[in-house]
C-alpha cells in the first residue's frame, strides 16, 4: 500500500466512487486486510480476557462456560459489564465500611470482593451454601465470629492474592497493545487518514475497558476454589435468621434444584441491595394488611388477617442499584454506557460499500445511544406486564441488542469494499528525527 509523506497528510482525501473502492487488500510495506483485522481482534480480544473477573464455581466446566459467556457479553455489550463493575465496586466499598467498625478496619476491598465473587461457602450436611455479605457482615455484628480468626476463614489477604491468577504480563501485553492501537489510530486521524469500521468499533471498547478494569482493581482473577469453612456454633433462632438472609439458592453446592442447570452461567451474581428490597417490599406488604385488619371501624374488624405471600416478579431483566440509580453520580453514569455506542459515530462520514449500509450504520449507531440511554431511566427492568411503560423497558434493550448485532455485520460487510487511503500509512521516521 501507498505511504503518505508529511508533506501530503493534511490533505483530506476526496470520498471515492464505488467503482474505486478496494477490496481485500494483500500486505505490503503498508498494511493489509489480514493484517487490519488481525490487529483489531487481537487489541478486542486480549483487553476482554483480561477486564473479566468471574465469580467462583466449585465445578470446572461451570466455571470454564461462565466465563466463556462473560467474554461474550463485554464484547456485545461491554457497557453492562462496565455498569455491573461499578455496582460490585460500590457493594464492596458499602460492606467495607459496615464491617469496619468490627475489623478495626482492617477489612479491605479486596475481602469484600472476594466474600462478594461468591469465593466464601460454609457446610451443610446436603453440600456447601454461600456465604453472601450480609451474611457475613450479620455473624460479625452478633460477634459469633472474631476478625482476629479470619485467616482460618481464607479470608487472609495473601491466602487472596495467592489464590488470585492475575498474570501481570498479559496485563503489561493488553497495556502495550492498547497504548500502541490508539497511539496509531490518532496518528492516523493527524494525518487525515481513514480509519476502517472495525478499528472504530475496537477503539470504542477502550474507555470502557479502562473503567471496568478500575472498579475492578482490586478484586481477584479466575480463583478457581472457594474457601469452605464450618459456621459457628448458633442458636435455632439466630440459625433461622442467618439462613434468611441468603440472597439466592442458585449457586449453592447441594444438588437441588437449579442448582445443577448450566443456564445459572448467564445470570449475573445476585447483589444484597436485591434481597434488602425483596425483604422490605414484604413488611410493607405485611404492615398494611395489618392496619387494615386493625382499624377503628367495626367493618375493618369482620376481616380476617391473612398471610402475606411474595408474588413471583417475573425474569428480572435489569436492577440498578438504588443508591447508585438514585445518586448525583447516575446520569454520569449514563452517559458514560451511551459512550460505547457513541464513540462509534467516529465513522460517520466513512465510506462504506453502499449508500445504503452507510445510512444504516449511522441509524444503527444512534438507535443504540438512545435506546441505551432510555433503558438506564428505569431502576429495574422486569420481563412482566405493568403498564405502558413495560413496552418501553423491554424494547429499550431489545432495540439495543439488535443494532449491536447490525453494526457487527455492518462491520463484517464493509471490509468488501474500503476506501483505498484505509489501506495507507504514513512515515514514522519523520517523528523519530524531530525528537532526536
Amino acid at each position: 500500500m501507498n505511504t503518505t509523506s508529511c508533506s501530503n497528510c493534511n490533505n483530506s482525501s476526496p470520498s471515492p466512487t464505488p467503482e474505486a473502492l478496494v477490496g481485500w487488500a494483500l500486505e505490503s510495506s503498508g498494511r493489509g486486510t489480514l493484517s487490519l483485522i488481525a490487529t483489531c481482534l487481537f487489541t478486542i480480544s486480549l483487553c476482554t480476557w483480561v477486564v473479566i473477573h468471574p465469580r467462583v464455581h466449585q465445578r470446572p466446566r461451570v466455571r470454564r462456560l461462565h466465563k466463556l459467556v462473560l467474554f461474550l457479553k463485554t464484547i456485545f455489550a461491554p457497557e453492562f459489564i462496565a455498569v455491573e463493575g461499578l455496582q460490585e465496586w460500590t457493594q464492596a466499598r458499602r460492606m467495607m465500611r459496615t464491617c469496619a467498625g468490627w475489623t478495626g478496619g482492617d477489612f479491605k476491598l479486596v475481602h469484600a470482593f472476594y466474600i462478594g465473587m461468591l469465593a466464601l461457602k460454609y457446610r451443610t450436611p446436603e453440600g456447601s451454601r454461600v456465604m453472601w455479605p450480609n451474611q457475613y457482615t450479620w455473624l460479625l455484628e452478633q460477634r459469633l465470629i472474631d476478625w482476629k480468626h479470619h485467616g482460618l476463614w481464607g479470608l487472609a489477604e495473601d491466602e487472596i492474592r495467592d489464590k488470585s491468577n492475575a498474570d501481570d504480563l498479559v496485563k503489561l501485553a493488553a497495556l502495550c497493545q492498547v497504548s500502541w492501537f490508539v497511539a496509531q489510530s490518532i496518528m492516523r486521524t493527524a494525518h487525515a487518514l481513514p480509519l476502517s469500521p472495525l478499528e472504530s468499533m475496537a477503539l470504542s471498547y477502550v474507555p470502557l475497558f479502562a473503567a471496568t478494569y478500575f472498579f475492578w482493581w482490586l478484586k481477584p482473577k479466575d480463583i478457581l476454589t472457594p474457601s469452605v469453612i464450618d459456621l459457628p456454633e448458633m442458636l435455632p433462632a439466630q440459625r433461622t435468621t442467618f439462613e434468611s438472609l441468603a440472597v439466592s439458592s442458585t449457586f449453592d453446592d447441594e444438588g437441588v434444584g437449579r442448582q445443577e442447570s448450566l443456564w445459572s452461567v448467564w445470570f449475573l451474581t445476585p447483589r444484597v441491595f436485591e434481597r434488602e428490597a425483596a425483604d422490605k417490599a414484604l413488611r410493607d406488604a405485611e404492615q398494611t394488611a395489618s392496619r387494615g385488619a386493625n382499624g377503628e371501624d367495626d367493618e375493618s374488624r369482620c376481616f380476617e388477617v391473612l398471610p402475606v405471600e411474595q408474588k413471583p416478579e417475573g425474569t428480572v431483566v435489569a436492577w440498578w442499584d438504588p443508591d447508585l440509580y438514585h445518586s448525583r453520580l447516575w446520569p454520569i453514569t449514563c452517559l458514560f454506557g451511551a459512550s460505547f455506542p457513541a464513540l462509534h459515530l467516529i465513522c460517520w462520514d466513512t465510506v462504506f460499500p453502499t449508500l445504503v449500509e452507510q445510512w444504516l450504520w449511522r441509524a444503527t449507531a444512534l438507535v443504540s445511544v438512545v435506546s441505551m440511554l432510555i433503558f438506564m431511566q428505569f431502576e429495574k427492568v422486569v420481563f412482566r406486564w405493568g403498564g405502558p411503560l413495560t413496552i418501553v423497558s423491554i424494547l429499550s434493550p431489545a432495540l439495543y441488542l439488535i443494532s449491536r448485532v447490525v453494526m457487527i455485520g455492518g462491520v463484517i460487510a464493509a471490509l468488501r469494499a474500503s476506501h483505498p487511503a484505509t489501506y495507507d500509512t504514513y512515515v514514522v521516521s519523520t517523528y523519530w528525527v524531530h525528537i532526536l
